[in-house]
């Protein structure tokens, strides 16, 4: 999947209703866990932790 140039993994864990996530910005790889019965919700969560990454590397760069 790939939200705002970002590709990104949403996959469902041995665990019902966890789902893992990793997504790449340059060298820098983010991981992490989200609970929802719904994988939709689950790519919704992953989102905004993109868009806080980006918008952090942007205040360094300015």
């Amino acid at each position: 999947m790939n939200h705002r140039g970002v590709e990104f993994t949403v996959a469902r864990t041995a665990i019902p209703g966890i789902w893992h996530w990793r997504f790449r910005i340059g060298e820098q790889i983010k991981t992490g866990r989200t609970e929802t019965k719904i994988d939709l919700l689950a790519i919704r969560r992953v989102q905004p932790r993109i868009d806080r990454e980006l918008k952090a590397i942007e205040r360094k760069t300015a």
